[in-house]
């Protein structure tokens, strides 16, 4: 049993809140909550150059949506605040100071245009240029290591534009584990001395990170695959600072539906499904993009189906309610490999949790879409309504399709189907059915079935001859729910209406 979790989800606000980052938090808020601990939000806008005004608030929505808030954060029980890191700039120059006196950091003066020079001597004679123990002492690179402590401070103070790198240990196999994927170790000669601090004052995600997880007492630090090869350098870190480092578990990737690689917003332009939790415009732009919630998911079916994107329980249960997801949960049982994202069973997910609902909640939902469509009708008429289509739904937007014929007469009818089931002598059955049907005085779905069977049944003809163009008259084609039901809905008058209706067009 773990004790004292505190996780981190960390996300940078430089546009919307992809799936991907969404699964992130999901993964930190089941950990938090399974081991009675903390899910803290911390937004990592050190690179301000790509910085988006309504990205911060996107992803809260986002968290809020999908029912997984955070328990500390901007705004919210600030035990160890600030948490966007922009504002706690003076902090890490301290930190970067600090590596600077103990030698584990040290300043570099080397230009852009310099560095690419080398960069392409390296390539003209087939080598790559790494900034690391290889040449950061040997006089061709400008740093502190070959300056003087004299000129170092004069550069600073003449506003030399610098850099702080990490002085990556030498001839070091370094070893390291992770939650999921085990044991790692790594040839520390084969890294390079990643820049800490950078010249417009603000630290890079390395440095910012690792002081901030310390500060805030981070336990377990669970973020993506991609900052796997950026393991090694954070372990440094820490023990460069003398701090003891968190567990780490490394995400796999979400895959595309088709071929290898991430997942990206393009993929869903292509095959028309969303990436992001919530629409998006654009500020710049203008551009909208879609969003899980906007195209009608319920949140709980899509953190359902994200959650089993690079985890599953070891069972063959793939439903689960949160708190069921929070119970089950298992770091163990994350995947290594990535994980193929598929709209199909996105849209099987939302479906599952769509018969699941109670029929009042998605009447609320539909009523909205009634009345856009000017459609005035009773709560109770659309609970049966509803009551009578929704398995056949994935979506509450389905619903209007699926059920338009209980709202409005059929103005036209399948070409197709007419052509097979209305045939000569047709209108002529149908107008007797008329007559039957006017008879009724007990307009029961049962009693009404049982009627018109005995009918049919007396005249000695297939029930296919009049119950097809009866469904095509009062629906407009071969769909929908039992057929009796839908007369009953609809009334006796209504019914005959519609008969007569087809009489006259078909």
């Amino acid at each position: 049993m773990e004790s004292n979790v505190r996780v981190r989800f960390a996300p940078s606000p430089t546009g919307p809140l992809h799936i991907g980052g969404v699964r992130t938090a999901l993964y930190n808020y089941l950990f938090a909550k399974k081991y009675n601990g903390t899910f803290v939000l911390r937004i990592e806008d050190t690179d301000q150059t790509r910085y988006v005004t309504n990205a911060e608030q996107y992803i809260i929505d986002a968290l809020d949506w999908c029912n997984i808030p955070f328990d500390e954060g901007p705004g919210k029980n600030e035990k160890f605040g600030p948490y966007r890191q922009s504002e706690r700039k003076d902090l890490y120059k301290q930190y970067a100071d600090t590596l600077i006196k103990t030698g584990w950091a040290y300043y570099c003066f080397d230009t852009s245009e310099e560095l690419d020079a080398h960069r392409k001597g390296h390539e003209a004679e087939g080598k790559t240029f790494i900034y690391n123990w290889h040449n950061r002492e040997k006089g061709r690179l400008v740093n502190s290591l070959v300056l003087t402590d004299e000129e170092v401070q004069n550069r600073i103070t003449s506003g030399k534009n610098f850099v702080i790198r990490f002085k990556t240990p030498q001839d070091e196999v370094l070893k390291m584990e992770d939650e999921i994927r085990g044991n790692i170790t790594i040839d520390t000669n084969t890294l390079d001395d990643k820049i800490l601090f950078k010249g417009d004052g603000m630290p890079t995600y390395h440095l910012a990170n690792i002081v901030d997880d310390h500060l805030m007492e981070i336990s377990h630090v669970i973020r993506g695959e991609e900052w796997l090869p950026s393991m090694p350098l954070h372990v440094l870190l820490y023990r460069a600072f003398g701090w003891d480092a968190p567990k780490f578990a490394h995400l796999p990737l979400i895959l595309k539906p088709v071929g290898k690689g991430k997942l990206s917003k393009r993929d869903g332009d292509k095959l028309g499904f969303p990436v992001f939790p919530l629409e998006y415009t654009n500020e710049t732009t203008g551009d909208v993009s879609r969003g899980y919630k906007e195209d009608g998911y319920f949140s709980d079916g899509f953190i359902n189906m994200l959650a089993f994107l690079g985890w599953n329980p070891g069972t063959e249960q793939e439903i689960f309610s949160l708190e069921g997801l929070v119970e089950a949960f298992d770091l163990k049982r994350v995947s290594k490999s990535g994980a193929k994202f598929s709209p199909d069973k996105a849209s099987w997910f939302n479906q599952q949790y769509m018969q699941s609902k109670n029929d009042a909640v998605l009447t609320d939902l539909y009523l909205p879409i009634l009345t856009e469509k000017g459609i005035s009708t009773n709560k109770e008429y659309v609970l049966k309504v509803v009551s009578s289509i929704k398995e056949r739904a994935v979506f509450v937007n389905d619903f209007w399709d699926l059920s338009s014929f209980f709202f409005e007469t059929p103005t036209e009818y399948d070409a197709k189907t007419s052509k097979k089931n209305w045939k000569e002598g047709t209108s002529k059955l149908m107008t007797e059915l008329i007559s039957v049907i006017s008879s009724i005085e007990d307009f029961s779905s049962t009693n009404t079935e049982k009627v018109i069977k005995e009918w049919i049944t007396a005249k000695e003809i297939g029930f296919g001859k009049v119950m097809q163009p009866l469904r095509l008259s009062l629906v407009g084609k071969l769909a929908g729910p039992h057929l009796f039901d839908i007369i009953t809905m609809i009334g006796k008058q209504e019914t005959i209406n519609r008969i007569e209706n087809a009489i006259e067009k078909l």
